[in-house]
């Protein structure tokens, strides 16, 4: 009788046990007492999140510890959950054997220390390029010039590239092998700067390809690992997805969109990117890649378009080569009226407005997105008339069409246009950071209030998403430009154009996975979207301003996998 009752006792424990289980659902993942920023308006705020099987099950309170159990339970301790960023505009860049990282260097004697290193590791002859110099963050306050690389490698040829790519400049020995002399004419969309005796000073904007084109191109195994690194290193940074923006589809089959081995430019190819997902996929951020135009018989060979692929790497649009104009760190963006201080300058397009057409009615037809760079505001009405045009000739439903950049404030018709049309502006307010110093020494007045514009162009109608274009690339810098309108310095330029904290935020996630037809995938926190979140050490939505560039990623998690935990 006892034993029975014993029995019976643990039969009924048994069950209560099993019944509780059975209450408490697996998951994956659940995060809790946080912060949680959904950019969902059905449900705006939250603490908890469960995640499973990669996608984000529920959203809500502490009631979420009771309904579900996780392998791993991450208690946010009032931290900020929020979707991760989402870069709009970025170039994935890593190091060839010929580099020097002139990002790190903070004056021309470091610049100089680095290519003399590098000439007596690569020996004689040998071209030494680089990426990332920035006259503004130089001690010495100016352009890097031929001289300054003469010093450190006079039998080595030099090209180094500044920061944002419109202007490169090389020593004597790129310019005399680049046949460039005090008598060579600007190529066409480019200009040759020279020194006040009439030589040329090294610098080329525009067409960096005069010293690019001589150089031997890397080999795609000599170049992945430093891509893949630099993916990765997009992690720390919260940036869940990208739209990596200067990619070709030279390396593809001939007759199917490729060309010739000897052709290829040495920039990285889509072909590239998929032998690195296929590898790697489940560590690095998604990515949507701008295709380089690359000729109507090319690209009607060419058996895919926008959106081929899956969520891991797909094709994005046509864009940012070959583009409307230059830019302000040429500086040669095209402008409708005079530089400051320059008069009868106005920069120029990059192309002429009958082959942009051509590109544009092309792609149209092929059914492919576009995304073509323009910064100044001459560049930005021509590309949006063209874009219109070829709409109101052949529509076409649900195109995402827009203007990569939108550096400045165009006329007010243009916007107009671009609302009726429904093309958006691809925007990087960081620029207002970066490039404060080229901004002053070229526009004025209104055009200077209201570089990188966000407010004008929402009143009016026109959808925007945010990205970086490496300058620099860590999304805090355009959240803290968005919302501040301040410069390096502190000023303040066109406080009308500033956005709420929450549009700030909304474009850099939810808008900005429309661009890729994903906002149905993810840009928010919803159920049933992919769980690509970050953890942020204070919330972005109500610290002080002056703490926004203080704040730090502590966890990136894609498809519910964490990738990066500080």
């Amino acid at each position: 009788m006892i034993r029975t009752s014993i029995l019976a006792g643990a039969a009924l424990l048994l069950s209560g046990l099993s019944h509780a289980a059975l209450a408490a659902e697996q998951v994956d993942m659940l995060l809790v007492n946080g912060t949680v920023v959904t950019m969902d308006p059905d449900r705006p705020a939250a603490t908890s999140v469960a995640v499973k099987d990669g996608k984000i099950l529920a959203v809500g309170g502490p009631e979420l510890a009771n309904a579900y159990t996780a392998p791993e339970t991450v208690d946010l301790k009032g931290r900020m959950l929020m979707p991760g960023f989402i870069d709009t505009h970025i170039h994935i860049m890593g190091p060839s054997r010929r580099s020097v990282p002139l990002g790190e260097a903070k004056s021309i004697k470091d610049v100089q220390a680095m290519v003399r290193a590098k000439a007596k590791e690569l020996g004689p002859n040998e071209w030494i390029v680089g990426y990332g110099w920035d006259e503004a963050k130089l001690a010495e306050g100016r352009n890097i010039v031929s001289t300054d690389l003469d010093a450190a490698a006079p039998r080595n040829p030099v090209a180094l590239t500044r920061a944002g790519q419109h202007s490169v400049v090389g020593n004597s020995l790129a310019l005399k092998l680049a046949g460039i002399t005090r008598a060579t004419p600007d190529p066409e969309r480019g200009v040759i700067e020279h020194y006040p005796s009439g030589e040329p000073n090294g610098i080329i904007r525009e067409r960096g390809d005069l010293y690019g084109k001589l150089v031997p191109p890397p080999t795609s195994e000599e170049m992945k690992p430093g891509w893949t690194a630099a993916l990765k290193s997009l992690l720390p940074l919260g940036i869940t997805s990208i739209m990596e923006a200067l990619t070709t589809i030279d390396d593809e089959p001939v007759g199917k969109g490729g060309v010739p081995q000897s052709e290829w430019r040495g920039v990285h190819t889509y072909k590239q990117f998929r032998e690195i997902y296929a590898k790697e996929g489940e560590s690095l951020p998604r990515a949507a890649l701008y295709i380089v135009y690359p000729g109507a018989e090319r690209l009607k060979a060419f058996p895919y378009k926008t959106g081929h692929g899956d969520d891991r790497l797909k094709l994005g649009p046509i864009g940012e080569a070959p583009g409307a104009d230059g830019g302000f760190t040429g500086p040669t963006a095209w402008t409708l009226d005079d530089y400051k201080g320059m008069p009868g300058f106005r920069g120029h397009a990059a192309t002429k407005p009958e082959a942009l057409t051509e590109l544009v009615r092309t792609s149209r037809d092929l059914g492919w997105q576009l995304g073509i760079h323009a910064i100044g505001d001459a560049a930005i009405a021509t590309l949006i008339d063209i874009y219109a045009g070829a709409l109101d000739e052949e529509p076409m439903k649900d195109h995402r069409w827009f203007s990569s950049h939108l550096t400045m404030l165009p006329p007010l018709p243009t916007l107009e246009k671009m609302a009726n049309h429904g093309i958006w502006g691809a925007a990087q307010p960081n620029f207002l950071y970066n490039l404060e110093g080229r901004y002053n020494q070229t526009l004025e007045g209104t055009r200077l209030q209201h570089i990188n514009p966000l407010g004008t162009p929402l009143r009016w109608g026109v959808r925007m998403a945010l990205g970086s274009d490496n300058l620099p690339i860590g999304p805090l810098w355009g959240f803290y430009v968005s919302v501040t309108r301040k410069g390096e310095s502190g000023t303040v330029y066109g406080p009308e154009e500033a956005v709420s904290r929450y549009e700030a935020l909304k474009a850099y996630t939810q808008d900005a996975a429309y661009l890729t037809w994903d906002e149905a995938k993810k840009g928010s926190l919803t159920p049933g979207k992919l769980a690509d979140m970050i953890v942020v050490d204070r919330n972005l939505l109500t610290v002080p301003e002056e703490e926004i560039l203080k704040a730090q990623v502590d966890m990136t998690i894609i498809g519910g996998k964490t990738v990066f935990k500080r």
